[in-house]
């Protein structure tokens, strides 16, 4: 049995939080753990997005389980979740299971370049909120016989892959951070925008989003994890995460 040490309880809250998102698109949703030092990146596909979302944990001290340094396992999602305590700040990881195809697309460590261009969260929220509308007014006027598969697909492709402000990242990517939980301000202060990594494993914990097919992305990034992420803000869970970041989604399918 593996137990994971994490930074505090704010930490363990993060990760359930994430967890618990991500099996409500997937009852049966699949996690990929890599830990190297204090820190670890749990990564899962919530499949109404066609995004990877990471979350990155802070451990409270470097990984190790007798020889192993680093960890590198896919577990699942609610197995997962069941361990968290968040009173003692542990978790324990599962058995492995059988990866999905995604749990091989893992985002790059560094090259990162700062983003700017990115709205204010109000106006990420107010984007998201005002492209839900849309996409439900025109799928509503269709007319029955018209409300095909292909014709929700073609709309949505038209309003998510539009981008946002001045840089790259589709609106996908914004509504997949909303839906996610990872749009969230940090009390008086602005979300950084990066596309590099952190300064120091020990700043507060993010999480991202990575498109799993080709699309316009462009953004900040968290610590040693992500893709082409946006530090954004906002979000409606209890518990609130320390930062939060969303990424490039890819351009085509139906949202809502």
């Amino acid at each position: 049995m593996t137990v994971l040490h994490l930074a505090d309880e704010g930490e363990a809250a993060d990760l359930a939080a994430f967890l618990s998102r991500l099996l409500h698109y997937d009852r049966s949703a699949a996690v990929r753990l890599q830990g190297a030092g204090t820190a670890l990146a749990v990564v899962g596909r919530p499949p109404s997005f066609e995004v990877l979302a990471v979350r990155a944990v802070r451990l409270a001290k470097p990984y190790e389980n007798g020889l192993d340094v680093t960890l590198d396992v896919t577990v699942s999602a609610g197995e997962l979740l069941e361990t968290v305590d968040e009173a003692a700040a542990t978790a324990v990881v599962p058995g492995a299971v059988t990866g999905p195809p995604w749990a091989g697309m893992m985002p790059p460590r560094g090259g990162w370049r700062p983003e700017p261009g990115l709205p204010a969260p109000d106006a990420l929220r107010a984007l998201v909120a005002a492209a839900v509308a849309e996409f439900r007014s025109r799928t509503g006027e269709l007319a029955p016989g018209d409300r095909t598969r292909a014709e929700l697909d073609r709309i949505g492709r038209d309003i998510w892959s539009r981008t946002v402000g001045d840089t790259g990242l589709p609106v996908r990517a914004v509504h997949a951070a909303q839906s996610l939980g990872f749009l969230r301000a940090l009390p008086g202060r602005p979300a950084p925008v990066r596309t590099r990594p952190c300064s120091s494993p020990r700043e507060r914990g993010c999480g991202c989003a990575r498109p799993t097919a080709p699309s316009p992305c462009g953004g900040p990034a968290p610590e040693r994890w992500a893709s082409a992420c946006a530090d954004l803000a906002e979000g409606a869970e209890p518990t609130p995460p320390r930062a939060w970041s969303a990424c490039g989604a890819a351009a085509g399918g139906a949202g809502g």
